[in-house]
């Protein structure tokens, strides 16, 4: 009594959904929205803006800087003079200018 074994098709198609399934959710686990390639761009654009905060921290305390030197409770003369001379295009009688 040699029985000749030959899978149903119920096993087929479970072990088809069970494939289905798992192919799903390796690719959901790769590509989706959450997925690695998602993780390593976003990693790539928090460096990229923490470049971008520390430049812009950078700039902030160089304003703040100008800004504190000509207040009135501190006033840079020589920075008042080069502002003035910039702003109003003024040279002294005593300078050269080079174009």
């Amino acid at each position: 009594m040699s029985r000749n074994h030959t899978p149903s098709l119920g096993l087929i198609g479970g072990f088809a959904v069970a494939l289905a399934l798992g192919l799903y959710f390796t690719f959901a686990a790769v590509q989706g929205d959450y997925g690695l390639f998602r993780r390593a761009e976003i990693l790539g654009d928090a460096d990229k803006l923490q470049r971008e905060l520390d430049t812009l921290k950078i700039e902030v305390a160089r304003m703040e800087n100008l800004t504190r030197r000509m207040s009135d409770d501190y006033l840079d003369l020589d920075l008042l003079d080069q502002q003035a001379r910039d702003v109003l295009g003024q040279v002294r009688p005593d300078e050269i200018i080079i174009q």
